[in-house]
């Protein structure tokens, strides 16, 4: 006989385990809707503008004087005077110093009258020799103390070209009491002042200036072995012309600049690569009438590299990861892959791009900042297009 309890117990089973079978359903179904994929992102792709580019290679560098000139004494002596105020634009010839030149002054008058004395013995000794001319066809005179009197003459002569020559030092060492600018430019401050005694001569001399030049300037940098041996292949292919040989043309910024307003050219390379750093040291002249740039400053050059066929991108399509470059593109799957590229300089507001990517590759322009665009992953594209700026 069965246990009406025990049916009851059976029937209440029944709908418990309906019930945990629907309790078990509804959760599988919650979280299948949890774990569905999101939507493919949307992102904005473009080709890349192809165009024919002037490349532009940069540079650091500094700028340094055309000429640089150490204003020395040439005697030694007293300062008497300066005639210049410190950094003061001079000119060439212009009047610097004044050494007291009063003991010169004493040395060309006696050089002088040295030479009034030498002179005076030269009209005595040719008197001699012509009063003793005549007497010696007649005996009177001696062949011998003929001789002696030419002998006289000679040496009296000599005497008084001597006496000439000291006078001209005596008034070349006068003028040289007068220190005058040797170029056009700026000076410095004053290395002494008045009162101060300073050596002169061909010994150690005192150093009582220095003057270097305005305009033009020079632009000094250094390039790599690479670039050099760029530089010199494009030359053998007639793309690009030696800077031995033409004056490429460059332009600078200054380190508060954002662009390249002072144009120059090359003239000079040097001759052999630096062994310790294995670069090759170049310059360029710039004009400097404004007296902005100065020796010493810090700036950037760009130089003409040649003409080379590029690809154009945003720059903000690029992405950096560590060292590299990277943009991201989009296949016909709509599957994001990344493409190490190289970059050259900004054109028309565009980024070039030298190598790593095609004209045919679809390059995510917008969207990018999106998490979910990352390499591998499915997005949704949309077609864009890239234009160079009005500028």
């Amino acid at each position: 006989m069965i246990n009406q309890r025990s049916i009851d117990f059976r029937r209440a089973a029944l709908w418990i385990v309906p019930a945990s079978l629907m309790a078990v359903a509804l959760a599988g179904s919650n979280a299948l809707a949890q774990g569905a994929p999101p939507p493919a992102p949307a992102v904005t792709v473009a080709k890349p503008l192809a165009k024919r580019i002037t490349n532009w290679d940069e540079y650091s560098g500094r700028f340094q004087a055309v000429q640089m000139v150490e204003v020395r004494p040439r005697v030694s002596g007293f300062i008497d005077k300066i005639h210049f105020k410190d950094g003061q634009i001079v000119k060439a010839g212009e009047l610097l110093f004044t050494v007291d030149p009063r003991p010169f002054e004493l040395a060309l008058q006696s050089a002088q009258a040295e030479v009034a004395r030498a002179n005076a013995q030269v009209e005595l000794a040719a008197t001699e020799v012509e009063r003793a001319r005549p007497l010696v066809r007649t005996g009177v005179v001696t062949e011998r103390d003929f001789d002696q009197r030419a002998a006289n003459l000679s040496v009296a002569r000599a005497a008084l070209q001597a006496a000439v020559a000291a006078t001209k030092n005596a008034d070349l060492n006068l003028e040289w009491t007068r220190v005058t600018a040797p170029i056009d430019g700026r000076i410095s401050d004053r290395k002494v002042d008045a009162g101060n005694l300073v050596n002169g001569g061909s010994g150690t001399t005192t150093l009582l200036a220095t003057i270097v030049t305005q305009d033009p300037i020079y632009f000094l940098f250094e390039v790599s072995e690479s670039d050099y041996l760029r530089y010199t292949r494009l030359a053998e292919e007639g793309k690009r012309v030696s800077s031995r040989d033409t004056g490429n043309p460059v332009r600078i910024r200054l380190s508060d600049e954002t662009e390249f307003k002072h144009p120059g050219k090359m003239d000079f390379v040097d001759n052999a690569l630096n062994a310790r750093s294995g670069t090759m040291r170049g310059r360029a002249v710039v004009d400097n009438k404004s007296g902005l740039l100065q020796p010493g400053l810090f700036a950037r050059m760009q130089l003409f590299g040649g003409e080379v066929d590029g690809l154009l991108i945003p720059d903000a399509a690029v992405v950096s990861d560590q060292a590299r470059k990277i943009v991201f593109t989009v296949g016909e799957d709509g599957v994001v892959k990344p493409k190490q590229v190289t970059l050259g300089a900004i054109d028309g507001g565009l980024r070039v791009v030298l190598s790593g990517i095609t004209a045919e590759d679809r390059i995510v322009i917008d969207g990018i900042a999106n998490p979910m665009v990352r390499p591998g992953a499915k997005v949704t594209p949309q077609d864009g297009k890239i234009e160079m700026s009005a500028n």
